[in-house]
């Protein structure tokens, strides 16, 4: 003879009966959608900018019709996004390839080649020389311009 399974889970008898979503659009007597209000809209979105399902905001079919149309009008007035732009990041099996290697260090493109012919493949910089390399030059910058303006002037 064959066996009986056991039922997993409560009977229908004893489960939590299922709650009505109440729709926004009654809870506060509003009867007419306007596409020009953005705060009431807005609560049908989702925050990726997709329109909530009916089960979700609690609507009737003639009130979700209406808010759909009234939020894809107040899209295409520019009033509401199309869709929200998220940025993610992806630390999954692909490494950002920046400038900077594994430790963070500077890396510079090779240099012009030397009087011997060498080229040098990677120059690293402590902060210290980059700072100085770069007060240099700002301050090389800056008196060639006050040397123009005064010539200028004269």
């Amino acid at each position: 003879m064959p066996q009986r399974r056991e039922k997993k889970g409560p009977s229908a008898k004893d489960r939590r009966p299922i709650k009505k979503k109440m729709s926004i659009l009654n809870s506060e007597n509003i009867e007419w959608i306007d596409y020009k209000d953005v705060n009431l809209l807005r609560r049908f979105m989702s925050e990726r900018a997709k329109i909530r399902a009916r089960r979700v905001t609690g609507n009737d079919q003639p009130q979700q019709a209406a808010v759909a149309k009234a939020i894809k009008l107040a899209r295409e007035m520019a009033l509401l996004p199309y869709s929200v732009r998220q940025v993610t990041q992806r630390s999954k099996g692909r490494r950002d390839r920046g400038d900077r290697g594994d430790r963070g260090e500077l890396r510079l493109a090779p240099s012009t080649p030397s009087g011997d012919g060498d080229v040098d493949e990677t120059a690293q910089l402590t902060d210290s020389e980059t700072t100085e390399t770069f007060e240099g030059d700002a301050g090389g910058a800056n008196g060639a311009a006050e040397s123009a303006s005064v010539e200028d002037g004269a």
